[in-house]
């Protein structure tokens, strides 16, 4: 797939995307675990975010903010640290702290001048509203994981943003996930834009995105706005 030359409508996924979750759960893991004179590593911290979060949302559907209380407790686990279940909250507490990224509201800003926008987010509905208080802007579309009781990189979000929009053509998807954005779109046949900001390598047999930038800037480009 080749990106659309006349774009109509651009979706985002947020955590990533958007907004800085790796910097707000180190943060709000920090702060938990001083609490007990524990010190975390934010190398050790974020690769097992990844692995555990995505074990969890592979099993039947739970809200996200349950499926961040079950991280916390697993990770705690593996780090040796005597984290009481009970004080696994903060997890889900810290969302609505998680920073967006510098260029997030300008660049947005400047493509809902031009496209339709949209937010395709693993997420619950209330958690989202905590963080669009950093996002001042009026979307277009709007699909959680609880709207479609899924989690990417299962295709229900892409197949929900669909019947919306009234179809594929003239839409692009952003996205900093290849595993959670990137690959339900190139199966899907959705043109995407991965945001690599940690400079991921592929290997195969992962196929390459319709786009590749360096952050949300160069991303507006692709899609027609400077």
């Amino acid at each position: 797939m080749a990106i659309p030359k006349n774009i109509t409508f651009v979706t985002f996924d947020v955590y990533g995307t958007l907004i800085d979750w790796e910097t707000g759960v180190y943060e709000a893991f920090s702060k938990e675990a001083e609490r007990d004179g524990f010190t975390i590593e934010r190398d050790e911290l974020i690769p097992l975010f990844h692995e555990i979060s995505q074990q969890i949302e592979a099993g039947s559907y739970e809200l996200y903010a349950e499926v961040l209380r079950r991280t916390a407790v697993q990770i705690a686990k593996r780090l040796g640290w005597p984290l009481e279940p009970s004080r696994a909250g903060f997890l889900p507490d810290s969302v609505q702290r998680w920073p967006p990224f510098k260029e997030t509201n300008s660049v947005l800003a400047k493509i809902a001048k031009k496209h339709k926008v949209g937010l395709i987010s693993n997420v619950d509905d209330k958690l989202l509203g905590q963080t669009r208080r950093h996002i001042p802007l009026d979307f277009d579309l709007v699909v959680t994981a609880q709207q479609v009781r899924s989690y990417k990189p299962d295709p229900a979000h892409f197949n929900e943003c669909e019947r919306r929009i009234g179809g594929k053509r003239g839409w692009v998807h952003v996205a900093a996930s290849y595993y959670h954005d990137v690959e339900p779109c190139l199966k899907k046949r959705v043109p995407v834009i991965w945001v690599n900001r940690s400079k991921q390598e592929l290997e195969p047999p992962q196929k390459k995105p319709d786009g590749e930038v360096a952050n949300l800037r160069e991303a507006a480009k692709l899609v027609g706005v400077s």
